[in-house]
């Protein structure tokens, strides 16, 4: 196991603070404002993920999220649609507490947001998430890892999740009329080049039989908090899974490179 370094984080602060452009589920291409909230560490140990790195080792108070929130979109410029990460899962109350939920709530329909969108762990899915969406004036979106359907992989990535959890996870969401995101990964220390390429289009291919309307497909990066070398997949590669996703006509495929790859 390497040296692991956490960033140092004002927990009154969020550490991200963005806007960018995405193609909406109308079809249209608009402004989506982006916040990273500074909170808890998710306690979800996966081995893909490096998020870790911006967050802490204590839970804050209760406001300390609402008003961080607050704070950065006071910042950020008028927009129908809000992604809300905070390096886990929004409905884990040892990070957001419940009260900031619905303070966020009350402050994004002042604001006239039309769309928000959170993250979650599936088996965080449930009455927390329901009683939120139902209070919610914006219409909500729950975007979870998948990460990949290989049966010789996903055991191995740490996620206290199986496929079963995620297909009863986005059933509960769209009976609940909350539409639902997946995160894909493209290879994995335990893949090749045309493995990575073949589970992440069946990852899609699956995501799309259980309803989900749109799939990210994200290049595994370098984590140093496990001793895991690999080769990351070159931008060819991301094209051609994110092509044959986009091909199926069955949702919206993107390919995130984080800084570029």
């Amino acid at each position: 196991m390497r040296l692991t370094v956490k960033n140092k984080l004002d927990d009154q602060k969020a550490y991200g603070v963005f806007s960018e452009r995405e193609l909406t589920r109308s079809g249209v291409v608009e402004d989506h404002n982006i916040i990273l909230t500074t909170n808890k560490e998710c306690s979800f140990k996966c081995v893909m993920c490096d998020l870790w790195k911006n967050t802490l080792d204590y839970r804050v108070e209760v406001g300390a999220v609402s008003n961080q929130v607050r704070n950065a979109l006071d910042q950020l410029p008028v927009a129908k649609h809000l992604k809300l990460y905070n390096a886990g899962s929004f409905f884990d109350r040892q990070s957001i507490p419940k009260q900031d939920a619905f303070e966020i709530a009350d402050d994004l329909q002042v604001r006239g947001y039309e769309t928000l969108i959170v993250e979650a762990h599936p088996k965080l899915v449930g009455t927390s998430c329901f009683e939120f969406s139902e209070y919610l004036h914006p219409q909500l979106e729950v975007a979870m890892g998948l990460e990949t359907v290989d049966p010789s992989v996903l055991p191995r990535l740490n996620k206290n999740m199986t496929l079963d959890d995620f297909e009863r996870a986005t059933t509960d969401l769209l009976e609940h009329g909350i539409f639902v995101r997946a995160f894909i990964l493209l290879r994995t220390p335990w893949q090749n080049e045309e493995e990575g390429v073949y589970w992440a289009k069946e990852s899609i291919d699956f995501s799309h039989s259980i309803g989900v309307e749109c799939c990210t497909v994200i290049p595994l990066r370098q984590n140093e908090r496990f001793d895991i070398d690999f080769e990351p997949s070159s931008a060819e590669t991301l094209d051609e899974v994110v092509a044959y996703g986009q091909s199926k006509n069955k949702g919206r495929v993107f390919g995130d490179s984080w800084d570029g790859i």
